[in-house]
């Protein structure tokens, strides 16, 4: 049953929404708490101090899209829903960068995949950046919480595309596994990417943000946060323009000001807010992706890789071989296959191209995402601003992780040949369709990996404002808060220290429901008790 749009319902019209296109004249506004950003981290921020009777203001860039405008047209969706029309890339333009632009951030246009933060990951951080309260045990109980809010669960059934995975995995005898997936009662159409039209996905669009709304909160939209308004060393607001070309600036003063603008937007803010103090230069600095390189394999029957869940299949059977000091391991995971997405990240020249193109309906699609941060030769990036104030992110492209990438193309290969593959390629340019496993194997090691000859991509953000107990090497502590400014708060995937080794919502979640609720003080759980195994639950009882 397709689920109503939450902002057509009888509720809604009491809902304090404002249009920024709709205000053409400089507004001033207060609230208990101000939100910057609404995915998950903001988005889930929200809810939590509006039910706990705080009166919030949460703000975002891009407009308000909901599921009855979204009609699964690619070229509508990549150019209303995501960042600078899903053209955004590195400053070399080396590396492609998927990033929601819109009422709900990236969770509305995500694959729905959800992982807790890998064991790996807390113990490298606990023992380098001193974030000894964050450990597998502390966040369980956060991780179960967010798991019933948004219905995330085990999701057994695969389609074709991520079936090769399984079937390979299972030949060669690695290890594999279903992906947890944050939905409730999904039809299966596979265009997650374009906005959930079913309003399935448990996104933050149709979950804690009409909560919040209706609790009071005032979202306010296609508004663009320019700096933070500091006074006496302590953020008091945000000054923000409208995005019509009226020239109207919206002020809005809280005292407590949360950054959830996401990894490149949050650092981005906080370095054109020249007020806020950057004494170890560390803002916007270890900024991580995930690069992830694609291969593909022709199979002997339809894959249809554009219907059906897309992920739900993966394996982590390399990702942490040979530790976090050894060679850049990669997750394993399949892409979806929607054409005008596949021509962008399948590679070719001419008839060669052509022809890889032509067989899209029987094509396999596997997605290798390299775990960068975790070794001195993978320092990640940065966040710069242009002339006019706009970020761009600076990540160079190391012999380290181009290791990681051929690796994970012959990782790939191996599977999709073991899984019944006709032949295979990978998204190099020079890469022809390999017709065996051996040809595979020594084709894909003499190909020239140089920057730009592969299509690399991202839809994983992290870093830039990362925690630790450092001020010299870190911006927030692990309690989300500003080294230097101490009602500033920060709510999204910024905060990691390195990229985490798996998709990152669970993990904002998860963290972002702690943080808050240390920011709340008291015993109380503010959720749906629904979500919640007893009746009178507090946070003594997660403890």
């Amino acid at each position: 049953m397709k689920l109503p749009d939450p902002y057509k319902s009888e509720k809604a019209v009491k809902w304090k929404i404002i249009d920024g296109n709709d205000i053409r004249e400089d507004r001033q506004l207060a609230a208990d708490v101000l939100i910057i950003g609404s995915g998950a981290g903001g988005g889930l921020a929200a809810e939590i101090f509006s039910r706990a009777g705080r009166r919030v203001i949460l703000i975002e860039e891009g407009g308000l899209r909901t599921s009855s405008s979204f009609n699964l047209n690619e070229i509508d969706a990549y150019k209303e829903l995501y960042q600078e029309g899903m053209t955004r890339v590195t400053k070399d333009g080396s590396i492609s960068i998927l990033q929601g632009r819109t009422v709900g951030g990236s969770t509305t246009v995500n694959w729905t995949s959800s992982f807790r933060t890998p064991h790996q990951t807390l113990e490298y951080w606990n023992a380098n950046w001193g974030t000894k309260s964050l450990t597998v045990e502390s966040l369980k109980p956060w991780f179960e919480i967010m798991e019933r809010r948004l219905s995330i669960q085990e999701w057994p059934s695969a389609n074709a595309n991520n079936d090769v995975i399984r079937r390979g995995c299972e030949a060669l005898a690695l290890s594999w596994h279903h992906i947890k997936r944050n939905v409730n009662g999904c039809w299966n159409l596979g265009y997650c990417g374009l906005g959930c039209p079913t309003n399935a996905k448990q996104s933050m669009l149709v979950t804690t943000i009409p909560s919040a709304l209706e609790h009071g909160a005032i979202l306010i939209h296609r508004l663009h946060a320019r700096r933070l308004i500091v006074e006496k060393n302590r953020a008091t607001g945000v000054e923000a323009n409208v995005t019509n070309g009226s020239g109207a600036i919206v002020r809005i003063k809280a005292p407590i000001v949360i950054l959830s603008a996401g990894a490149i937007g949050s650092p981005s803010l906080l370095l054109r807010s020249e007020q806020i103090p950057n004494p170890y230069q560390r803002t916007g600095k270890r900024t991580f992706l995930h690069p992830s390189v694609f291969s593909f394999g022709q199979m002997p029957t339809e894959v249809a890789g554009y219907h059906g869940a897309p992920q739900s299949i993966y394996s982590d059977h390399f990702l942490w071989e040979g530790g976090t000091s050894g060679p850049m391991g990669y997750k394993i995971e399949t892409v979806p296959m929607h054409p005008a997405f596949a021509s962008g990240v399948i590679r070719g020249r001419s008839q060669n191209y052509r022809q890889k193109m032509k067989h899209l309906a029987s094509t396999n699609g596997i997605l290798l995402l390299l775990r960068d941060g975790f070794h001195e030769d993978s320092p990640g990036g940065s966040i710069e601003l242009r002339d006019d104030g706009t970020p761009t992110v600076n990540y160079p492209i190391t012999p380290y992780l181009m290791d990681g990438a051929k690796r994970a193309y012959l990782t790939a290969a191996e599977i999709m040949f073991a899984a019944g593959a006709q032949g295979i390629h990978v998204g190099h340019f020079d890469s022809p369709v390999y017709k065996s496993w051996n040809e595979a194997k020594r084709g894909i090691s003499e190909l020239e990996y140089k920057p730009l000859m592969l299509r690399i991509g991202s839809a994983h953000v992290m870093g830039g404002c990362a925690m630790g107990s450092d001020p010299e090497n870190s911006v927030v502590n692990e309690n989300g808060q500003h080294h230097q400014i101490e009602n500033l708060y920060v709510c999204d995937g910024s905060l990691f220290p390195t990229s985490l080794g798996a998709n990152p919502q669970l993990s904002i979640y998860g963290l972002v429901a702690r943080i808050t609720h240390k920011i709340i003080g008291g015993d109380e759980l503010y959720f749906d008790r629904e979500y919640l195994p007893g009746t009178t639950q507090t946070k003594d009882d997660i403890k």
